[in-house]
């Protein structure tokens, strides 16, 4: 099932983004870290996402696209989840980019939440179980967001 919204500005999307958040802390995750890819054209709202993603699970430090690093990690302060991990596959070329980038050692730990961007472009080593979302451009600021997790 897909859950459908539109933002009318990058607040909204960011209000969507720490709502979900703030349920992915509420779950469980026994066996794997959870991963949430985030799919769209060039500024189409992934970034502004990312950043209302990780305010909503309490990190304070300013959120940037991590297109030339590759991926940012943050700690987090619960007991369920340890690491916030921002992959940003824009530059990959192709999935086993990211495998040699010690992904396979991140989705293993049940403590990491795991977002990327462009995940499109990784989408064969994705987990079954990854919560996808997609953007679409609109007009100048208001987005589409379609996304396959229900969020209260």
């Amino acid at each position: 099932m897909r859950y459908i919204f539109i933002t009318k500005n990058p607040a909204q999307t960011r209000k969507i983004a720490a709502k979900l958040s703030r349920e992915i802390f509420k779950l469980k995750s026994d066996k794997k870290a959870i991963v949430i890819g985030l799919i769209g054209e060039l500024g189409s709202g992934k970034t502004v996402f990312s950043q209302g993603f990780a305010k909503g699970l309490g990190i304070k430090e300013n959120i940037t696209s991590p297109t030339f690093v590759l991926e940012r990690v943050y700690k987090l302060k619960a007991k369920s989840y340890k690491l916030f991990i921002h992959i940003d596959a824009y530059r990959l070329e192709k999935s086993k980019d990211l495998i040699d980038l010690g992904f396979k050692n991140l989705i293993r730990d049940p403590k990491n939440i795991i977002l990327i961007e462009w995940a499109d472009r990784v989408k064969s080593i994705l987990p079954k179980n990854c919560i996808k979302i997609k953007f679409e451009h609109k007009d100048k600021d208001k987005r589409k967001i379609w996304m396959n997790r229900k969020i209260k």
